[in-house]
């Protein structure tokens, strides 16, 4: 499924907004965007909606906000992915943006460093 200019705007304007971290991308992907930084994916856009990765540090901090976490249906049967909604001030303020894109960052890097080497 190939993303809508209006998807792919949104996705331009999050990576704008993250420049202050890095060369920070965005991949087409699953029918949203993966949002990568030094290789290590650390967001996701799914139908418009910015979603961070977490882990056990990092989780409940956004559940204290009564964020959303990513969930999909494969065959009738929903699975949580380990990532939450992103914070709506992060969508107008490129240090919120900074701030939380950074703590997702580090999830990442933090999950990819437990996962067996190939």
């Amino acid at each position: 499924m190939t993303p809508t200019a209006s998807e792919r705007e949104f996705a331009d304007h999050i990576v704008d907004l993250m420049e202050s971290i890095g060369s920070v991308s965005a991949r087409a992907m699953f029918g949203g965007f993966g949002i990568f930084l030094d290789g290590v994916m650390f967001g996701l856009i799914a139908d418009n909606v910015l979603f961070f990765k977490v882990d056990q540090e990092s989780e409940d901090e956004l559940k204290a906000l009564e964020l959303e976490p990513f969930t999909y249906n494969k065959k009738g049967k929903e699975f949580k992915m380990s990532y939450y909604q992103a914070p709506a001030e992060v969508l107008e303020d490129s240090e919120a943006m900074a701030r939380w894109a950074l703590k997702a960052h580090r999830a990442a890097v933090r999950a990819a460093s437990k996962r067996p080497k190939k």
